[in-house]
């Protein structure tokens, strides 16, 4: 058993915590690169928390060029051991109206400029993500939202699109007809760098709009995105005060999806072959198993 550390990485909205007790800027270095940026750590009650926001103070990175491996990377050097994603997304169904919160279970992953995997030439490894969100962690998050009287969906599909552009029409009934429910640029390959971290993941996607199908609204604007971002970022603060307060006193077991072990059997590479200038970067992510 441990004591929860809570990262949580901002989306679109939310580039600030508030209410952190000892409140401290951290810079924390990734051999995979520059992260988003420095880390927010502080407390809320005897939860600690650590925040990054996910573009970058001022939204200056794209969801193209925001450096995932980084960012998860420093999360594990910071001590995280759960992730809570705030997302902003569009809406594919008629029951997910701008302001709420769906609280999704799965993804389906059509980026295509990214970086996916912490592993690769010099060391494969295979993780599952068949289910791809920490079931404990969603619930809890979903159970804090309802309380701070946030209108919350739970489970749905979550269509992960390139950017930075938004779908066109055809697109976008595309992904209604597959069975998507929200669609957004961020949470992945994020979802999967933090499996293969053994970090578990959960996701709390803010409608911000109906995307471009809905015919009797407006098409998706930054306009329109930025009015109802601000209510939802305002309920979204409240839910991680929420959460944190129902996380205290209670200490921290493994889950039991085996998230945390989820690297005992992945590796396929033997030891005496594995390339050791990625085994020295693998360190934070993989140290455990390496």
């Amino acid at each position: 058993m441990s004591k929860w550390v809570l990262g949580v990485l901002g989306g679109s909205g939310l580039y600030e915590i508030d209410g952190l007790e000892n409140a401290r800027e951290e810079q924390i270095s990734s051999p995979w690169g520059e992260p988003s940026g420095s880390v927010m750590r502080g407390n809320m009650g005897d939860v600690e928390l650590v925040f990054m926001p996910r573009h970058g103070k001022g939204h200056r990175l794209s969801p193209t060029h925001v450096n995932y491996q980084a960012n998860i990377d420093v999360l594990k050097r910071a001590g995280v051991t759960d992730i809570l994603s705030i997302s902003a997304v569009g809406s594919l169904q008629q029951q997910y109206a701008p302001g709420h919160f769906v609280f999704i279970d799965q993804f389906i992953d059509r980026t295509f400029a990214r970086e996916k995997s912490f592993f690769g030439d010099g060391c494969v490894a295979h993780v599952s993500m068949a289910h791809p969100i920490c079931e404990r962690l969603s619930q809890l998050a979903y159970e804090a939202g309802q309380a701070v009287g946030a209108t919350c969906h739970k489970g749905g599909t979550y269509m992960v699109m390139e950017g930075p552009q938004f779908s066109t029409f055809a697109e976008s009934q595309l992904y209604r007809s597959w069975g998507c429910d929200v669609i957004g640029m961020t949470n992945m390959p994020e979802a999967k760098l933090a499996r293969e971290a053994e970090i578990p993941y959960a996701t709390v996607a803010m409608v911000t709009d109906y995307d471009c199908w809905h015919e009797e609204e407006d098409d998706v604007s930054v306009e329109n995105v930025l009015k109802i971002m601000a209510a939802n970022s305002s309920n979204a603060k409240e839910l991680i005060k929420t959460l944190c307060a129902g996380l205290q006193g209670t200490p921290r077991t493994n889950g039991t999806q085996g998230i945390e072990s989820c690297l005992d059997f992945a590796i396929m590479t033997p030891a005496d072959v594995r390339n050791p200038e990625l085994m020295a970067k693998l360190d934070a992510v993989a140290g455990r198993v390496l």
